[in-house]
């Protein structure tokens, strides 16, 4: 997270575990090529940091968010009342197990023709075939329809892919089937994975609840929105219509406007400027912007329950089921906290963000005390600070007696905390401390040697091998620094 005040890491992963009731189609890919999309973006349409509602300066606080916000498996087989027994679902037929496993093989055959002609429309850039694939009965879905195929256009796609992964026929209530009419119709999930060209070493992923109707002995795709649950992630493109604008080493993109969009390519260029100079050259050096337009769009790019990031202002997320090394990774504004900061909070925070981008930070064992705290660093160091601005928090409970006793743990950092503030403000001293003690060099140094660490005792091990101590030898030392910066 980046800090105006503070915020939380959330990792973990759980994958598809494909039932014996699952019928999986071939992945439907294909490589788009750049020069079929327009130079210019189409008109209007929408960081890991973290900042309070209200700020003096504009602290950076950031959230680094793993791709594993939902897990797979429960998006993927999820009965459509999540409070009813799976078993509940399946309505009483006199249909064989045959004839129930021809239907679902028959169902998975025409979606994923539909899903192919999608793939295959978005190659070719064909707005007419992408179109023809959508039900003519389903008004709203065919006006999305047109707005997601304008937003794939504006994006460097690379490769485009869906693939059917399961159904369930009692998804759909009674009242939806009726509107949908047709001689058939279900809901199935489906995994849409996307590249950006320049950007990505891995494609993003996320699942798509796609609904289907039959109807004059053709089948359609009706929705990609009737049934989301909890934790599922959306893709951008799906949201509202995108704005893009692309920098030097940054791609941004705005579900507000185009002005907003171009105006913040130069403040993200810069930031992967400043991280270099500290964290140095070998990563790609380019990051991914989001900019929801509303606070429900943050949440559903992240998979996010209402409200969770009211006091985030940015959050650096994968996209990506697993987190892992090239796992594609995006910065993701909350709108209104991030277009209430000055000039000076929106780059301390982006550059807070494009730290973690660099270190990997969503799939990095570095806890969260070190992480948070070194995004912060590079960020003030980038963008100086006066200590009694950005450490108010801290400093005010130290003259109040209250000396931190440990480097903040986990659950310092949660969204929720009462002292969110003060565990970045205390994480980002103990790294300058390091700093300051052993040189800029040292403390990238100790940052490095746990994150690529393979042992469970690799913090410590980073303590002795690159600061020549304990850590309880430093958190005494920690204090002392605390104590003499707040003037105790």
């Amino acid at each position: 997270m980046s800090r105006l005040t503070g915020a939380g890491e959330q990792r973990g992963v759980e994958v598809i575990d494909e039932q014996g009731d699952t019928v999986p189609m071939p992945a439907v890919e294909h490589a788009v090529q750049d020069e079929l999309r327009p130079a210019e973006p189409k008109p209007p349409s929408p960081f890991s940091g973290v900042i309070v509602k209200k700020v003096a300066i504009g602290l950076a606080v950031v959230l680094v968010a793993g791709a594993g916000y939902a897990g797979l498996r429960q998006v993927a087989n999820a009965p459509a009342d999540p409070n009813a027994p799976v078993g509940s679902q399946n309505p009483q037929t006199s249909t064989t197990p045959d004839d129930e496993a021809a239907a679902g093989v028959q169902r998975a055959t025409d979606g994923g023709a539909v899903l192919q002609a999608m793939a295959d429309a978005v190659k070719s850039d064909d707005r007419s075939d992408f179109l023809d694939t959508v039900d003519p009965q389903s008004t709203a879905f065919k006006a999305s329809a047109r707005t997601i195929f304008a937003n794939l256009e504006q994006l460097p796609i690379g490769i485009f892919q869906f693939r059917y992964i399961s159904d369930d026929i009692a998804a759909l209530p009674p009242d939806r089937t009726a509107e949908l009419g047709g001689t058939a119709s279900w809901l199935a999930q489906v995994e849409v994975s996307w590249q950006l060209t320049g950007y990505d070493v891995k494609p993003a992923r996320a699942i798509l609840p796609v609904t289907f109707v039959a109807r004059d002995g053709k089948t359609y795709a009706a929705s990609f929105s009737d049934r989301f649950v909890a934790g599922q992630r959306r893709p951008v493109w799906t949201l509202g219509a995108l704005d893009v604008a692309k920098g030097a080493r940054s791609l941004v993109i705005s579900l507000k406007s185009e002005a907003q969009a171009k105006a913040y390519v130069a403040v993200a260029d810069r930031a992967v400027t400043s991280v270099s100079k500290v964290w140095g050259k070998s990563w790609p050096q380019k990051v991914v912007v989001y900019l929801p337009a509303k606070q429900s769009q943050m949440e559903a790019v992240l998979g996010a329950a209402p409200n969770t990031y009211t006091q985030i202002a940015a959050v650096t997320m994968a996209e990506l089921d697993q987190p892992q090394s090239g796992a594609p990774v995006r910065i993701v504004a909350n709108p209104k906290l991030f277009e209430e900061l000055g000039k000076q909070g929106r780059r301390i925070v982006l550059t807070h963000e494009t730290t973690h981008v660099a270190s990997t930070a969503t799939a990095s064992p570095v806890p969260l005390w070190l992480a948070e705290g070194f995004a912060d660093y590079v960020a003030f160091t980038a963008v100086p600070v006066q200590d009694e601005s950005a450490a108010k928090e801290l400093f005010k409970a130290i003259r109040a007696g209250k000396v931190p006793a440990t480097l903040p743990d986990t659950n310092a950092f949660a969204a929720s905390s009462a002292d969110l503030s003060q565990a970045y403000e205390s994480a980002w001293l103990a790294c300058r401390l390091i700093a300051e003690r052993e040189g800029q060099s040292a403390l990238v140094k100790f940052y490095r040697a746990v994150h690529t660490s393979k042992s469970s005792t690799g913090l410590a091990d980073a303590f002795k091998s690159t600061l020549g101590m304990t850590e309880q030898e430093f958190v005494v030392e920690w204090q002392k620094y605390l104590k003499r910066l707040a003037g105790v």
